[in-house]
């Protein structure tokens, strides 16, 4: 079993409407670890740590995102995986 981690940015209309919640559900029910906080400049920004093939089913989520978000852009890059225990909801950045 391979593991990865990736950083991702959503843009889109993706603040308000319950999109970092939305991300802490679903990463946690992939058992994922890493964190998801809101942006300054309204993206939501997320880093997924895990099984590859559970990583890359998490990215693709984050295309559609919950009910009320549109997405627009989902941009990623490989990031270093470190020792995170469980998924977070950080403050904003």
């Amino acid at each position: 079993m391979s593991r990865t981690a990736v950083h991702v940015i959503v843009e889109g209309r993706v603040q308000g409407v319950g999109f970092r919640a939305w991300v802490e559900r679903e990463a946690n029910a992939k058992q994922l670890a890493g964190w998801v906080r809101n942006r300054s400049d309204g993206s939501v920004e997320a880093v997924f740590a895990g099984e590859d093939t559970l990583v890359r089913a998490m990215v693709e989520a984050c295309h559609r995102g919950p009910r009320l978000a549109v997405v627009k852009s989902v941009k990623t890059a490989i990031h270093p995986e470190q020792d995170w225990t469980g998924f977070a909801m950080w403050p904003n950045g």
